[in-house]
């Protein structure tokens, strides 16, 4: 009895997957060349743009026929607060984004001065990027220039300051049976 190989057919016609993940991230990078700050492939194609273009990119993946990214899986704000590694206090969106046909995913990302915390809303492009933008506001203070009603989704609308960010005080700072400095603050 003959034992099973692993061989694929010699009359196959799939493209290896390096072969199709090169061309995609060329095609990445011509399609976005002028916005484009960083382009790596870690678990996905991962793509760091200028913060003025958000809207432009996000156009260009969904609108391009060979690109077709239809899909806004998440987006999400993040805080890099000024520290030995940072020199500047920064704030952070990232988008995630599916190409259903193909199967393709890609990040976008894009960074920003948490004194300049402002970027398109991608509303207009994207139906579910709406409740998503308004969390990013609620916890980050992220505001996005055209968001159809940009108000806090999960916090009391006169908190003073925004719950994510790392400079916001996780304990009573009048607290004395905890030491912080166990804990990486």
């Amino acid at each position: 009895m003959e034992q099973p190989t692993n061989e694929t057919n010699a009359t196959t016609t799939e493209t290896p997957v390096s072969i199709v993940n090169t061309a995609f991230e060329e095609n990445v990078k011509a399609k976005l060349a002028d916005a484009m700050e960083d382009i790596v492939m870690l678990d996905m194609l991962t793509v760091t743009i200028k913060h003025n273009k958000v809207y432009e990119v996000l156009q260009i993946l969904r609108d391009e026929k060979e690109l077709g990214f239809t899909y806004l899986t998440t987006l999400f704000g993040t805080h890099f607060p000024k520290n030995e590694h940072n020199t500047e206090n920064l704030l952070g969106m990232t988008y995630m984004l599916h190409n259903l046909e193909k199967n393709w995913r890609i990040r976008i990302k894009t960074f920003f001065s948490i004194d300049d915390a402002q970027v398109q809303s991608v509303v207009p492009l994207f139906d579910s990027a709406n409740w998503m933008e308004r969390e990013a506001w609620d916890f980050y203070g992220i505001k996005f220039k055209g968001h159809p009603n940009l108000i806090r989704i999960l916090n009391m609308e006169d908190i003073p300051f925004f719950p994510m960010r790392k400079d916001f005080p996780l304990e009573d700072p009048n607290r004395s049976d905890k030491d912080d400095s166990q804990f990486g603050r």
